[in-house]
């Protein structure tokens, strides 16, 4: 099977490689966690580490199903590490070992021992990790392929446009195994229904202990198909119930929160822009992949819009950045991102050919009277690239193959 090289994220890998903290990788289920510690481990021989210091287990793998318990494990790493040299131990998809943290933590204070985890949810990392390891890890997040790993990956640009690659990897699914089945959409659709159902069914459904899982997916379903729509709790409750799924904000509340722990989705949260204040109410949901989505709500509701908006969210992720939508007292920012340099302003718009569209989508950015970049991203061909008093629209696809802002 053909590895896609991920390199920035074995650039991450490769900077904290040796130093003592414990590197997490999180991400959704199939997104590359295994293939990128693969990667990894084969970096460390070409270096000239001994195999015998590489310790790998993955939990996913009936081999390893003894070694389910913490004591065990602990016990089966310090038997397998070597007395000379650095230690490499890969532990995969660990969530599935109650009390991990407690076999963790105790290789981590080891001289010759250098620890990487990863797991498939966010609330194992995310939560229970934070607490238990506090200040003692360093955590990677993982999603699948971006558009330009997608690009270089796929050897479709001798035969097609960039528009019509684009199209592709919204089709044809952003994770990686895909590619080795490209155009076959009869097994695009049968490998992203078996994700779907191990995320919904081992991630959410299993650890909430949902009965109820038609109503899960029917709360999938509504969230997937308004993706860029600002949405409340009490506004999807209302929504679902009207439509015949009747159910109370708190089950909405802990479904949402099981489907943020799992990855599927993502929340972007609402900024004041002038009061610099994060905003409680209403916040704006993505996926993790468009055609997971297609998956579920179906071609026809395509909001080619809101997708595109999808993805140059997960893009910003992808760059390290903090994502908030900007709210201001007329208008609203599709993306406020934020690192330690600064902030960055987006606005996300399929076409602003239309002069009307044009002007709407500009005067956010105009209103804002700080000196953080102002972009403005569309798919238009024609007019590409244009600068309106400071605010730089140029085409997303090009963006997205860009690796900085």
């Amino acid at each position: 099977m053909r590895l896609i090289p991920r390199s920035n994220y074995l650039d991450f890998l490769k900077r904290h490689k040796d130093k003592q903290i414990i590197k997490v990788v999180s991400g959704i289920r199939r997104c590359g966690k295994s293939t990128l510690f693969h990667l990894f481990k084969e970096e460390l021989l070409k270096e000239g580490v001994n195999s015998e210091n590489i310790i790998s287990i993955n939990f996913e793998d009936l081999d390893f199903e003894e070694l389910q318990d913490y004591r065990t494990l602990y016990k089966y790493v310090i038997e397998h590490m070597q007395p000379s040299g650095m230690n490499y131990i890969f532990l995969d998809e660990i969530q599935h070992v109650p009390y991990f943290e407690k076999a963790v933590d105790s290789l981590f204070i080891k001289d010759n021992a250098d620890v990487y985890i990863t797991g498939s949810n966010a609330y194992f990392m995310s939560g229970e990790l934070a607490t238990v390891l506090s200040g003692r890890y360093v955590e990677l997040k993982m999603l699948p392929l971006s558009f330009k790993e997608f690009f270089e990956s796929s050897n479709l640009s001798q035969n097609h446009s960039l528009s019509e690659i684009y199209e592709k990897y919204l089709t044809d699914s952003s994770f990686p195994y895909t590619l080795q089945i490209s155009g076959k959409q009869p097994d695009i659709k049968e490998y992203l229904e078996g994700i779907y159902n191990s995320v919904i069914l081992k991630d959410v459904v299993g650890r909430l202990r949902i009965s109820d899982v038609k109503m899960l997916q029917s709360l999938i379903k509504y969230v997937f198909a308004n993706v860029g729509s600002l949405m409340s709790i009490n506004k999807i409750s209302n929504s679902m119930t009207s439509s015949g799924r009747k159910i109370d904000n708190k089950t909405v509340e802990r479904y949402l929160t099981g489907l943020l722990d799992s990855l599927l989705i993502y929340q972007a949260d609402r900024f004041d822009v002038k009061g610099k204040e994060l905003l409680k109410l209403n916040s704006k949901y993505y996926v993790a992949d468009a055609a997971l989505r297609y998956l579920i709500v179906g071609r026809k509701c395509q909001d080619t819009g809101h997708i595109l908006e999808n993805v140059i969210y997960l893009e910003l992720i992808r760059r390290g950045y903090e994502v908030y939508v900007g709210a201001l007292k007329n208008g609203e920012i599709d993306f406020i991102a934020k690192n330690s340099e600064g902030l960055c302003y987006f606005q996300v718009s399929e076409s602003t050919m239309d002069e009307s569209v044009l002007k709407r989508e500009l005067q956010p950015l105009k209103s804002i009277n700080d000196n953080y970049p102002k972009y403005l991203l569309t798919l238009d061909e024609i007019n590409s690239e244009a600068d309106y008093d400071g605010i730089r629209k140029i085409n997303a696809l090009k963006w997205l193959l860009e690796d900085t802002i």
